[in-house]
């Protein structure tokens, strides 16, 4: 059972899901789809099929055998349309690979809450596995302390995968990086008992094992499991894709977190598509219509919304010979779901001088380790500071 609130979550649940299935499989870890020599088919794998009604298979794609069993994705439904509409367009995908999906409207009303705790209760506590995509979500949290399973997984959200890690070593309260106020609220103090049993649930014991399924570099806890996602099922469901000449640029949605400033923002935009030549700006799912307008008719991008994670819409393609992104999850996935496709995947740090003064004191430190410690990229100076200088030197 996989509970989900966001696209990337339920895409690393599909690759956890063929990364165990390939398991069961072969007895041992098969070669990535790509990588030298062909990689064996399961005797029982169906002939190719269309990835979800209405999208086309690409030359050369194929279907591979999700995980053995019945896999039960729970999508936990948010508020942001955006949000929405992606989760929507990989629930498709999710069912074209076997595994039952079911979209709670969690969030739906004052009522929801508990109507949607009392529908799971009962699967969730026969569930044997449970797969979850937020620790720090207080829903996950809480449905936490009514699982029985012997075996959690944690799949990546992106770049709060290190921050969690991170505290679950350290025994620390499950807090956000980009919270300016780690003291605790009203409402964390009275979430605080559900919080505290989320995370003795997440420590494994004798009885229970905790596994992190993610593409982060991370220093798990003793006990804990780490093993590696590779993106060996999107690469071997979509792609290659065709590359054009241009450089495309991935937004993050720092602005929208109060991170950074919006203007020192658009500035570094505007900087970093002169320098390379971008023409096309991938939005972040979390970005402001209003920012994204303004990125359009004053910087002159192509602003393209995906309907999927970035890491299935760069290997369908077209994507740019170079893909351009402040810190962000993106420069540590996109390097492995674009593995020998020849893309070039370029980082820019976030010049201090761009935060606001409402942003964490962690949040510098925190933004600086997501790039320092990606690999397989290629690191490029600052844009301007908003005196309009390009900084000296290579971040």
């Amino acid at each position: 059972m996989a509970f989900v609130e966001s696209p990337v979550q339920l895409l690393n649940v599909l690759e956890w899901a063929y990364h165990a299935g390939r398991r069961t499989a072969f007895g041992r870890e098969s070669p990535a789809f790509g990588s030298e020599g062909p990689e064996p088919r399961p005797p029982c794998e169906p002939e190719p099929r269309p990835l979800c009604e209405g999208v086309p298979r690409q030359p050369g794609t194929r279907d591979i055998t999700p995980l053995g069993g019945d896999l039960l994705v729970v999508v936990l439904a948010p508020h942001d349309p955006m949000t929405r509409g992606q989760l929507r367009r990989m629930a498709e995908l999710a069912r074209d690979q076997g595994h039952r999906v079911r979209w709670e409207e969690a969030r739906g009303g004052p009522g929801a809450p508990v109507a949607t705790v009392g529908a799971l209760a009962g699967p969730l506590r026969r569930a044997r596995r449970v797969v979850i995509g937020d620790p720090f979500s207080r829903y996950v949290q809480l449905l936490l302390t009514i699982t029985r399973a012997r075996e959690l997984i944690v799949v990546d959200d992106g770049t709060a995968t290190m921050e969690f890690v991170s505290q679950l070593a350290r025994g620390e309260r499950f807090v956000r990086w980009h919270r300016r106020d780690a003291t605790p609220g009203a409402r964390d103090i009275v979430f605080a008992p559900v919080s505290a049993s989320a995370r003795r649930k997440l420590t494994p014991n004798a009885h229970r094992s905790v596994e992190i399924f993610t593409s982060m570099p991370v220093e798990p806890p003793p006990g804990v499991t780490v093993t590696a996602n590779d993106f060996a099922w999107t690469r071997a469901t979509h792609g290659p894709p065709t590359l054009t000449r241009g450089t495309d640029l991935v937004g993050t949605s720092l602005v929208e977190t109060g991170v950074v400033d919006p203007e020192r923002y658009l500035e570094a935009v505007a900087a970093l598509a002169r320098a390379h030549g971008a023409t096309r700006y991938f939005a972040h799912r979390r970005e402001s219509t209003d920012k994204l307008r303004r990125i359009a008719a004053e910087l002159g991008l192509e602003v393209v919304r995906p309907e999927l994670p970035l890491e299935l819409i760069a290997r369908r393609g077209p994507i740019g010979r170079t893909v351009l992104s402040f810190p962000s999850t993106v420069v540590h996935t996109l390097p492995a779901a674009l593995a020998g496709t020849g893309v070039t995947v370029a980082v820019c740090d976030i010049n201090p001088s761009w935060l606001t003064d409402h942003a964490s004191p962690r949040a510098e430190g925190f933004l600086s380790g997501v790039t320092g410690s990606a690999r397989a990229v290629r690191r490029v100076p600052y844009a301007p500071v908003p005196s309009g200088r390009v900084a000296e030197g290579t971040p």
